[in-house]
């Protein structure tokens, strides 16, 4: 199979943005931007993608900073169940009320913000970014990857999850070398979907270039 069948098929087989299965429709604008970010919080934990996703589906009520802080304690935990993200829900209900907080407090709940801040240092913005409550490292690569759909600074973005795809699937473990592959609207989709050879067996059995 050659490289760009390979891509092709990655793209058509497993190239949702986890943003899309969530529900979300990202765009450059404060609410889609802090529900990707709740996303990543979830899915950053030691817990299966598919719930990480239900979950953040139940708490699109909380779409933004301001409705999650004033969200009880309890109506995140019942949220976060009913997508049967209870492994770290108690906890996770607590974390994501202290990160609204603090992106209300820190830049008034847009995340865009932070971004001008970083002035196109994606280390700055990386750091700042776990700034919030429950979002370390590997959400913050989570959150790069996802937005970079509409945050073309950040492209290409390839993480070690995706970058462990691309090997699996035999293309190129170089993010400049993938970017050439895709058109830069793909970028995102691509990811994911490398992410996915990664996590899923049968999407790197499947594809091979």
């Amino acid at each position: 199979m050659s490289t760009k069948t390979a891509v092709r098929d990655l793209l058509d087989q497993a190239g949702t943005t986890y943003a899309e299965e969530a529900g979300i429709k990202l765009e450059d604008k404060p609410s889609p931007l802090y529900r990707l970010l709740v996303l990543s919080v979830l899915l950053s934990t030691r817990i299966k993608a598919g719930i990480a996703v239900s979950a953040a589906r139940e708490l699109a009520e909380f779409g933004t900073p301001r409705k999650m802080r004033d969200a009880t304690w309890q109506q995140r935990v019942d949220a976060l169940g009913r997508g049967h993200y209870v492994r770290y829900d108690e906890s996770t209900a607590t974390a994501l009320g202290d990160g609204a907080e603090h992106l209300l407090d820190r830049c008034q709940g847009d995340l865009r913000k932070l971004r001008d801040e970083a002035e196109d240092d994606i280390k700055a913005l990386k750091s700042k970014l776990q700034e919030v409550k429950g979002l370390g490292p590997v959400g913050a690569e989570i959150f790069c990857r996802e937005a970079q759909a509409v945050w073309p600074e950040l492209r290409p973005y390839f993480d070690k999850k995706a970058l462990s795809g691309a090997e699996k699937v035999g293309l190129p473990k170089d993010a400049k070398r993938l970017a050439e592959l895709v058109g830069e609207d793909d970028l995102a989709r691509l990811a994911a979907a490398l992410v996915r050879a990664t996590l899923e067996k049968d999407v790197a059995e499947k594809v091979s270039a």
